[in-house]
C-alpha cells in the first residue's frame, strides 16, 4: 500500500512511500503562480491513500492571497475525489502530536524529525538550495501520520 502526504500551498511538498519502501518528497509543484495539477496527479498516480494537512485562512492575511490558498487546496481534493484517491484531513495539532510528539513541534523539529527518520531524503527544494523546505519536511510527517494511523509499512 502506498500512502502519501501532501503540505499544501505553494511553500508546500508531496511525500510519498513505495510499495518497495523507497520514500520521495518535492516540493509543490508551480505552473506560474498557481500550483500545478497535472504535476500532482502525475506524483499521486498510484497512491493508495492520501493525508492532507486541514487549514484555514488566517487572520490578517490578505483577500487575493486567501482565495488563492483556497482555490490551490480544493485543487487538492478535486485531484483526489475525481482519481479517486481516498484522502484524510489531519491538523496540525493531530499530526503533530503524533509524529513529533515530545518535541516543540515547530518547522524546525519537524526538520529535524525528517532527517532523523529519513537521514537519505533530501530536503533541498533545488540543488542550489541550502534551507531545508519546511514544507516538504511535513509533507514527509504527514506521510508518516498516514502510515501510523493506517497500519501502512514505511521503511527508510
Amino acid at each position: 500500500m502506498i500512502v502519501a502526504g501532501i503540505d499544501p500551498g505553494k511553500a508546500g511538498g508531496l511525500a510519498k512511500q513505495r510499495a518497495i519502501g523507497t520514500v520521495e518528497v518535492i516540493p509543490m509543484p508551480v505552473a506560474g503562480k498557481e500550483i500545478d495539477g497535472l504535476a500532482i496527479v502525475d506524483f499521486l498516480n498510484g497512491v493508495d491513500l492520501v493525508v492532507i494537512e486541514k487549514v484555514a485562512s488566517m487572520p490578517k492575511q490578505g483577500v487575493k492571497s486567501s482565495f488563492t490558498f483556497g482555490k490551490g487546496y480544493g485543487t487538492l481534493h478535486g485531484i483526489c475525489w475525481g482519481g479517486p484517491i481516498p484522502f484524510e484531513l489531519a491538523t496540525p495539532q493531530r499530526w503533530k502530536g503524533t509524529v513529533l510528539a515530545g518535541t516543540s513541534k515547530d518547522k524546525d523539529a519537524a526538520i529535524a524529525y525528517c532527517r532523523r527518520r529519513f537521514p537519505h531524503v533530501s530536503l533541498l527544494p533545488t540543488p542550489r538550495c541550502s534551507v531545508p523546505s519546511d514544507g516538504m519536511a511535513d509533507a514527509l510527517c504527514l506521510m508518516e501520520y498516514g502510515r501510523r494511523m493506517f497500519g501502512m509499512e514505511v521503511a527508510a
